[in-house]
């Protein structure tokens, strides 16, 4: 029922202004939660998720748990909305990933929020190697455990603690391991795994390279996501490991390939 005063039409013409202003605010920060949003608006946040659905289903912006953000294929989201991106999620798959991995193996991992994720699931691993380009998991890992941790070399990116380069490269290539877990940005549709940063994926695909196995491990929304740099296809890793079933012509590509695939349970 409308309140007094007000009529269908300018009901209507408030929701769009609202949408629009959502737009606005996902462009000036790159990802937004529906809290947020919702304490910005003065509404519910029943009513925020629907904005954010109906604008998903118009592509205006991709949805994700928790809030939207806008895709986009040579830009990332920020490292800090990332990690409070789809956090169930990613521990799921985290826990997964960890009852796959045995004890007293050597592993990469690589770059990423739900790499990162996987390295918490790990702490109590007994004897593992771990060799990482990744400044936050070797922190993580040297606070909790006492596995033998590596760290390439290479230049630290400041907004996520990533080590990159050709020193990087070198080093990763002095290593043959056991399992390569790497995380990505997106995969389209043809099952090509697509990320935003050149050096990034040239280290992932040494890791994939020097890796008796490799593990992908991906939440639901990278399947929505059209990066601008190939790293591989899916069908080159050992296993998926992701929250939802994939759509089904990359499922058909993995069933055909023997690469296998794991999805959480719920």
């Amino acid at each position: 029922m409308s309140a007094i005063g007000s009529s269908p039409q300018l009901d209507k013409m408030a929701v769009e202004e609202r949408r629009d202003e959502i737009i606005n605010l996902v462009r000036q920060n790159g990802f937004v939660s529906v809290e947020a949003l919702a304490q910005h608006f003065d509404v519910t946040v029943q009513t925020i998720r629907r904005d954010l659905n109906d604008l998903s289903h118009e592509g205006r912006l991709a949805r994700y748990r928790g809030g939207g953000a806008l895709p986009s294929s040579v830009a990332n989201i920020d490292y800090t909305a990332r990690q409070i991106m789809n956090p169930e999620e990613k521990e799921q798959i985290a826990a997964m990933v960890a009852r796959h991995v045995p004890d007293h193996a050597s592993i990469f991992i690589n770059i990423g929020t739900t790499t990162e994720a996987v390295a918490a699931a790990l702490i109590r691993h007994e004897d593992l190697r771990v060799i990482t380009n990744n400044l936050n998991v070797a922190m993580l890992l040297s606070r909790h455990t006492d596995f033998e941790i590596i760290i390439t070399g290479g230049s630290v990116r400041n907004r996520d603690g990533g080590v990159l380069g050709q020193l990087s490269l070198d080093m990763i290539e002095q290593f043959r391991v056991d399992i390569g877990i790497i995380g990505i940005s997106g995969i389209d549709a043809d099952g090509t795994l697509l990320d935003f940063d050149y050096a990034e994926i040239r280290a992932a695909q040494s890791i994939m390279r020097y890796a008796r196995k490799t593990f992908l491990v991906t939440d639901h929304t990278k399947f929505l996501r059209r990066p601008l740099v190939r790293l591989a296809s899916i069908k080159d890793v050992s296993a998926v490991f992701t929250d939802r079933q994939p759509p089904p012509a990359i499922a058909q590509l993995l069933a055909d390939n023997g690469t296998e695939l794991h999805i959480v349970r719920r």
